[in-house]
């Protein structure tokens, strides 16, 4: 958005936020001052009661954490450099971590969408929940594209550690410049925390509920079939035939949980496989069906699936972040088994 239609767009935010309150009025609302040798994006002027108070803004295109902070620091120096009596930020849309950042340091917010936070004095305005209008598209395909989620597998499969970026790209088999468009993706949730000579993640468990949220289960080629043997037969059978044919697999969803944090009962076999599955099938002795399989096999949509692939009571299971990904695409059961997962296996990671 163009700074002048959000200056625009700020101000009208900002006289709606207050032209209600019946113990208010609204004197002016200004733009860019300067007060006091300190810059404001807007200052707008409240009468409170019978008291002349002044509200300083900071308004920024971006609403997410690391934005938030940049704003928030800004507004306490201008409220301790000026004599206005409470900041405010403004952008388009601010995340719920950010409007925590504001929160925590009494400092107001207001997004185009319609969430607020006003605490000063005997007004309290608060309104949350309302969605983000303005496209993440962008945000999104460059954060969960395959290549990223690569870079995402290695950060987070590796517990606390500082990483290089070259050492990620290596690592990730991804380009330096994929690493550092994710590394500032990263950084504007405050995710990372950077370091003298590299950086690491400070905050994995948000960047890894944010990816299931929007991982794409099925961009993988998911068949289903009907096998005669039992679920744990069928597993030894697809681990003799892969290690014979020198096939990459590796168990994920429940198969996978189970070798990892046993906890939830399971009547389907599910694997990522590496091979042509028309010729596998045979071999398996198993029959597409559209309902009633007890077998799954994924074509994976990139080769980073496979990345952290363990060895598990003899079986090749993808990583325990894979598996939780692959899990929190089955409601009910499969969300039950990935926060199992979660508590027993990742956590103890960080």
């Amino acid at each position: 958005m163009k700074i002048d239609n959000l200056e625009m767009k700020a101000k009208d935010a900002l006289v709606k936020c207050f032209q209600d309150i019946p113990f208010l009025d609204i004197l002016n609302v200004d733009v860019e001052l300067n007060l006091e040798d300190i810059r404001s994006d807007i200052r707008i002027a409240l009468q409170i009661q019978e008291q002349d108070r002044y509200f300083i803004v900071e308004l920024k295109n971006n609403g997410e954490p690391r934005y938030a902070r940049q704003a928030v620091n800004q507004i306490l120096r201008y409220l301790r450099e000026s004599r206005c009596d409470y900041g405010i930020f403004i952008a388009p849309y601010i995340s719920s971590r950010a409007a925590a950042i504001c929160q925590e340091e009494n400092v107001g917010y207001i997004d185009l969408a319609g969430n607020c936070y006003i605490s000063f004095k005997n007004i309290y305005i608060h309104k949350e929940g309302m969605p983000n209008p303005f496209t993440r598209k962008r945000y999104l395909r460059s954060l969960f594209s395959p290549k990223a989620e690569r870079i995402l597998r290695v950060l987070l499969t590796s517990g606390p550690r500082e990483w290089k970026v070259e050492e990620v790209a290596l690592e990730a088999d991804v380009s330096l410049g994929q690493v550092s468009n994710v590394k500032k993706l990263l950084a504007d949730q405050e995710w990372i925390d950077a370091k003298a000579v590299g950086f690491s993640l400070s905050d994995p468990f948000s960047l890894l509920e944010e990816w299931s949220q929007n991982y794409k289960y099925r961009r993988n080629k998911i068949l289903s079939y009907y096998s005669m043997l039992g679920v744990a037969e069928f597993e030894y059978k697809l681990r003799e035939i892969c290690q014979r044919e020198n096939i990459r697999y590796g168990l994920t969803g429940f198969s996978g949980s189970s070798r990892y944090a046993p906890a939830v009962r399971y009547q389907r076999a599910m694997a990522y496989v590496q091979a042509e599955i028309d010729e596998l099938i045979e071999t398996l002795e198993i029959k597409p069906v559209d309902s009633g399989a007890n077998v799954m096999l994924l074509k994976p949509y990139d080769d980073g699936v496979f990345y952290g692939t363990q060895e598990k009571e003899g079986f090749m299971v993808v990583s325990p972040i894979q598996t939780y990904l692959d899990l929190c695409s089955y409601r009910g059961r499969g969300e039950e088994a990935a926060e199992i997962l979660l508590d027993k296996v990742i956590r103890k990671l960080w």
